[in-house]
């Protein structure tokens, strides 16, 4: 499996707006020039984000769009489903020996894991809390 610009780019969407939950919504030309991205690539990801049912959209001078559900509530696993469609690792997995059928298995499963119990707002309170660190380099 590998995860494109829809998975990377959607997953960027849900943080900044896990970041700015409960302070109502956030415009997706705000997260494009933030993020230094395409506005319009931006708004074909928050289609099928909306109609999952993940986010929501305002409209208005002061629209935009925010999570449908708290940030505990979503995983990374949620977007990179809708984006990117089911998460598998080898296409064909049953016509393979079972040692190796068992491994991409595993790895699979450790993914998945790694994913679904990775939340939005884990994401969110690890981006930026620490930038200035981010940058230090000890010699």
């Amino acid at each position: 499996m590998k995860v494109t610009t829809k998975g990377r780019y959607g997953l960027t969407i849900m943080i900044e707006l896990a970041k700015e939950y409960g302070q109502g919504p956030k415009s997706l030309k705000s997260i494009a020039h933030e993020n230094n991205l395409s506005e319009h690539y931006l708004e074909q990801l928050a289609a099928p984000l909306r109609n999952a049912g993940l986010v929501r959209s305002v409209r208005g001078a002061y629209g935009g769009y925010k999570l449908a559900k708290e940030p505990t509530e979503i995983t990374a696993g949620d977007v990179i489903r809708v984006l990117e469609g089911p998460i598998t690792l080898v296409e064909g997995i049953e016509e393979e020996k079972p040692a190796q059928q068992a491994l991409w298995l595993r790895i699979r499963d450790a993914i998945r894991g790694v994913l679904d119990h990775t939340t939005l707002k884990d994401l969110a309170d690890s981006g930026d809390n620490n930038k200035e660190e981010a940058y230090m380099f000890y010699i």
